[in-house]
């Protein structure tokens, strides 16, 4: 089945078009012979037959000539939604180049508008375009010098295994002067004031001092509210800025300029060091791989040449060393974490678990902040602070105890009880126990067994130590320790065992389960008179 006449008719009126645009379109051998013949002839009919052309064609090549014009620009004609760009461009400007261009079109066909949409569209594109030319933003180029800004954000980092083995997502704490491009990646667990702090005094240990300004957004560990456009900073990262002669600035929100620094850092730290299908990196196994890989990231980053200063960075940084300023021989107490009071069993707690410190703290203020998966805890001494325990993290139900912490305690750091210690109360216990140390193990030896009439034997022991020498009857005391002999005259009967010359040979200790009284087997030969055995 034909086309209609109509669409015919559209596919003429198209072809008519692009015929009449392409014999518009002149060459530049073309355009230069018009402007020779009118030159020439004077007259646009002369020149046209001259050229070859058409005489409306010769004018209009010699009016752009003589208006100063480009004559190949293309030809602008009159369109149907010229007498409705005004509306056009005022919803535009209402809607701060917003408008929809369906909605444009609805509210030009009530008007009276007999276009198609697409003409609409166009037209507001274009309007669109020129409103954001005249309210664009323009951008200048950050010159910094060495030594003067330090920029860093927070971005998240991969899921490790946390302190009870649970998947835990991480966060990274990227840090980077804007002139040399040195860059510093710390992870963490959170992002807290305390640990912005102290991430924060870490950087400054790694560049080597303290940069005059510190950019950073404004999250609310820098910026608490912002009234009439101003924000309002924190007070204690005040304090801390203050401690280290930084001045600390929030960057304008939505900026390259001010804050792509910063996030191009993060960008590139969270493309080399979280696991995903693009870099093919494996899961790390704990947090310390995860810190590890941060070093190692770090140094590459800082070795290479960077694109946009064409020096290595690290190299940049001993420039801008040169121009920052020392840092202070303490850092900022919240730096240090937590504070928290030693109690009388040398411990503190720090979430719901007890941690152990050295002696010589109880009662005295310390700081504890933890470290990925350690907590150190630090403490005032009289040279200065100074980190006096580490513990690896723990999880409430296990305390973390460090037997050194506790010296000459009477528990064993196993858990297992220490034995006794004999101390003598009377002139006899101190008779028998000035025998030597073999008194001792066998008190010991015997009470634990249960041996009976314990005094007597002690008394016993220390009047043959009087007639036949403390260093045989101590030995002899040994020896019965350790074969489990306490019964009455056995310690006499070691003695001249050992007064016959005979020692040396190893102990021999009795079978419990043995007994040397005679058993019932002869018995079973014998029979009654009725037969029965």
């Amino acid at each position: 089945m034909g086309r209609p006449f109509g669409a015919w008719l559209e596919v003429s009126n198209h072809l008519e078009l692009a015929d009449r645009r392409a014999a518009m379109k002149k060459s530049d051998r073309e355009i230069m012979e018009i402007f020779e013949a009118f030159n020439a002839t004077g007259c646009a009919h002369s020149a046209a037959a001259l050229a070859g052309v058409d005489p409306k064609t010769v004018r209009r090549y010699v009016a752009a000539r003589d208006a100063g014009r480009p004559v190949d620009a293309p030809v602008s004609r009159g369109k149907l939604i010229d007498a409705f760009m005004g509306k056009v461009e005022e919803l535009v400007e209402t809607s701060e180049g917003t408008v929809r261009a369906d909605v444009v079109h609805e509210r030009l066909e009530l008007m009276g508008f007999a276009g198609d949409e697409r003409t609409t569209r166009r037209a507001v594109a274009v309007v669109k375009a020129a409103w954001r030319d005249g309210h664009r933003r323009s951008y200048r180029p950050w010159i910094t010098e060495p030594g003067s800004w330090l920029q860093f954000d927070w971005g998240y980092g991969p899921v490790v295994p946390g302190p009870d083995g649970s998947p835990r997502r991480t966060l990274l704490f990227c840090a980077w002067l804007a002139w040399s491009r040195f860059r510093v990646v710390i992870p963490t667990w959170d992002r807290t004031l305390g640990t912005l702090i102290s991430c924060l005094d870490a950087t400054l240990q790694v560049i080597g001092g303290a940069p005059t300004y510190a950019l950073t957004d404004n999250e609310k560990t820098i910026t608490t509210d912002v009234v009439a456009g101003v924000r309002v900073r924190h007070p204690e990262i005040v304090a801390a800025c203050r401690h280290y002669g930084l001045t600390v600035h929030s960057c304008v929100p939505f900026d390259p300029e001010s804050k792509g620094g910063s996030e191009a850092t993060v960008r590139i730290s969270k493309a080399d060091l979280v696991p995903t299908d693009a870099n093919l990196l494996p899961d790390y196994g704990s947090f310390a791989e995860l810190v590890a890989a941060c070093e190692v990231f770090c140094e590459e980053v800082n070795a290479r040449v960077h694109r946009e200063t064409m020096r290595i960075p690290a190299h940049g940084l001993l420039v801008e060393q040169k121009r920052m300023h020392p840092l202070p021989v303490e850092p900022f107490s919240t730096a240090l974490g937590q504070t928290r009071t030693v109690m009388s069993d040398q411990t503190i707690r720090m979430g719901s678990v007890r941690y152990s410190t050295p002696p010589g703290f109880v009662g005295h203020e310390v700081w504890a902040r933890v470290l990925g998966e350690e907590v150190a805890i630090t403490a005032r001494t009289p040279s200065g602070l100074r980190e006096i325990a580490r513990h690896r993290l723990s999880t409430p139900g296990n305390p973390r105890i460090d037997s050194a912490h506790y010296p000459n305690h009477p528990q064993d750091p196993s858990g297992a009880p220490r034995p006794p210690k004999a101390k003598a109360r009377s002139t006899a216990e101190a008779a028998f126990l000035g025998i030597g140390p073999g008194a001792h193990a066998w008190l010991v030896e015997a009470a634990a067994i249960g041996a009976q009439r314990v005094r007597s034997k002690m008394a016993e022991a220390a009047e043959l130590a009087a007639l036949m020498g403390t260093v045989a009857v101590n030995d002899a005391l040994h020896v019965a320790a350790n074969a489990g002999r306490f019964g009455d005259g056995d310690l006499l009967s070691i003695l001249t065992y050992h007064g016959a010359g005979i020692v040396g040979h190893d102990v021999v200790v009795a079978d419990p389960q043995h007994a040397l009284q005679p058993g019932t087997a002869g018995w079973a030969g014998f029979t009654t008179t009725d037969g029965v055995a």
